[in-house]
């Protein structure tokens, strides 16, 4: 996806968990950092929860729990994650490997994310829509003047 923002500000987006939160959840969820650790071998801890309580996370309630560990960090161009839900159902077992890139582009930056090993439980359409929100929501937040 093309955003109208430097690749260092769209780095930045992806290392600093204030601004994380205000666009990584995608439509009708909000999200809450535990631990965010932006380094190779750190930690981090996030919860995806559904504005609507009805909802049913892959973790508990309306909520989805995701924890992992930062792989490998390339400023301005790269951050790699190795992340799992926190969940009973083994639909939603297993490790995803997540690489959120921006490369520098007329205008801006090109982002792109890169899924591997999505848990079963996940339809690729459905997976697809998120990531896809979550870049439009990055969009939207990167290319204000708002300072972060």
């Amino acid at each position: 996806m093309h955003i109208a923002a430097a690749p260092e500000r769209i780095y930045t987006a992806f290392v600093v968990p204030e601004v994380v939160v205000r666009w990584l959840p995608p439509d009708g969820m909000t999200g809450r950092i535990a631990v965010f650790d932006a380094r190779p071998g750190g930690r981090l801890r996030l919860t995806l929860a559904y504005r609507d309580p009805s909802e049913h996370g892959k973790t508990a309630g309306a909520e989805d729990v995701v924890q992992g560990v930062f792989v490998e960090l390339v400023p301005g161009i790269r951050v790699v994650q190795d992340v799992e839900f926190v969940s009973d159902n083994p639909l939603f077992s297993g490790t995803m490997r997540m690489t959120w890139a921006v490369a520098p582009a007329p205008g801006g930056s090109f982002v792109s994310i890169r899924a591997e090993n999505v848990p079963d439980g996940i339809p690729a359409a459905d997976h697809r829509t998120g990531i896809t929100a979550s870049l439009r929501n990055l969009a939207a937040l990167a290319a204000g003047a708002e300072p972060f």
